[in-house]
């Protein structure tokens, strides 16, 4: 039996944490799901480190078909959750059925994964108070102001949850990530 994989995205997605996320599933044989505001194309950008810059800069990425719109997501049918980074977190944690969403894979006891920015849903969510968690540098201060604590690890589980700086995190994430699913087998 394989795992399903529920993906968060929305346009402003990071293009390289979708497009890994999505085949690296794949490649373990998952069924991954890539579910957004609605079921269409989305358009995903790619954030990149560029010397003389204080932070990150942003291009146009690969797009992404989303299968599943956030009001048709049946958690039971999922084994875990995947929050992606980007700029999409932004906007999705304003979505009641996105913080919906994360709270029911909490309450049954599921994995929830989560890179970069996608911390912001599980702060919205108000589910990592008293946590450990990592995330991109510069979204540190939301997930402390909401009782995390802050680890500078490439990637941290505490509990059922599993996070990750950013997208250069993803051998540290994915190894973690993969060790979780085989313990829910």
């Amino acid at each position: 039996m394989s795992d399903k994989i529920l993906i968060v995205t929305g346009d402003a997605g990071e293009s390289y944490e979708a497009l890994y996320a999505y085949h690296r599933f794949l490649e373990a044989e998952c069924e991954a799901v890539v579910a957004a505001p609605s079921a269409r194309r989305l358009h995903l950008v790619m954030h990149d480190f560029e010397p003389g810059w204080d932070t990150y800069i942003e291009r146009q990425g690969y797009g992404l078909e989303a299968h599943v719109g956030f009001d048709d997501v049946n958690v039971d049918e999922f084994d875990a959750v995947l929050l992606l980074g980007g700029r999409a977190p932004e906007f999705l944690r304003h979505i009641p059925r996105v913080t919906e969403i994360v709270r029911e894979f909490d309450r049954q006891g599921k994995w929830i994964f989560s890179i970069c920015h996608g911390i912001q849903i599980l702060v919205a969510a108000d589910l990592i108070a008293g946590c450990t968690v990592t995330c991109y540098e510069h979204v540190r201060s939301e997930a402390e102001r909401a009782g995390a604590a802050y680890s500078t690890s490439e990637a941290v589980r505490d509990g059922r949850i599993v996070s990750a700086q950013t997208w250069q995190s993803h051998p540290e994430f994915y190894r973690e990530v993969f060790r979780c699913l085989a313990e829910g087998r």
